[in-house]
Formats: C-alpha cells, structure tokens, sequence
C-alpha cells in the first residue's frame, strides 16, 4: 500500500515539475490560485519545477526500493513539501478568505505533503521491505 501510494506521489509531483519547466507560463495560468500570487516569473516557476522533479523522484525511488538510504532522501522531499503546505496554512490563517484558499490548495498542496509525510515518518512492514531489498 505504501509503495503504491509513493508511486503515485511521485509521478504526480514530477508530472507537476515537469509542466512547470516545461510549459510554466501554461501552469501558471491553469492552476487554480497561483495567479493570486503575483505576476508570472519563468525564472521563479522553474525552480520551483526543479523541486517538484526532484521530490517526485524521490518518492518514485521510495516506491521502488524502501531502504533506509532511499527514505533519507524522501524525507528531504517531504519537508519540501510540507514547509510548503505550512506556507499555504500559515498566509490562509491570516485571511478572511482564509478557509476557501485552503479548501481550494488541499488537494495539489496539503494533502500530498500529509502523504509525504506517512510515507517517510511511519515504518514500513516486512512485507513491504521483503521485495524491495536490493540485491547483493
């Protein structure tokens, strides 16, 4: 389950990065909110994308070897994007629009940093590690 749900996590948050290298001025204008935060900066949506692709593989990574090395690396990725929901939650706080930012960020921003953290910050069942050890 934890390595399915890595799986996606991580082609989600690549497909994310790689859309906003790729095509950021299209991101920009197709989520929804982002343009509330001020003008478009192609410089500043690649660097972000260049997180997003690197989160994205290390949850890939995660998915398809669990070891301790591997999850070192997804714990970095997952306090990229928690700091970032903690962002969101933080600025919506002091909003009068507060709840319906955060109702319109959970899902692209609050809820993958929820998963990210699960899936680094619990422990993972024998199972699950069984058939990801690498081999000797």
């Amino acid at each position: 389950m934890k390595r399915i749900l890595a799986a996606v996590l991580g082609l989600a948050m690549g497909a994310n990065g790689l859309a906003m290298l790729a095509a950021g001025s299209w991101w920009y204008g197709a989520v929804p909110g982002v343009t509330e935060t001020g003008p478009f900066n192609p410089h500043f949506v690649k660097d972000i994308g260049a997180a997003y692709l690197v989160v994205g593989a290390a949850f890939a990574w995660l998915a398809a070897r669990p070891t301790a090395m591997v999850r070192g690396a997804a714990v970095a990725a997952a306090a990229f994007l928690a700091l970032h929901g903690l962002i969101h939650l933080s600025e919506a706080a002091g909003d009068p629009r507060g709840l319906a930012d955060l109702a319109r960020d959970f899902p692209g921003v609050i809820l993958p940093a929820l998963v990210a953290l699960f899936l680094t910050l619990t422990p993972y069942g024998p199972k699950e590690l069984r058939n990801a050890q690498s081999p000797a």
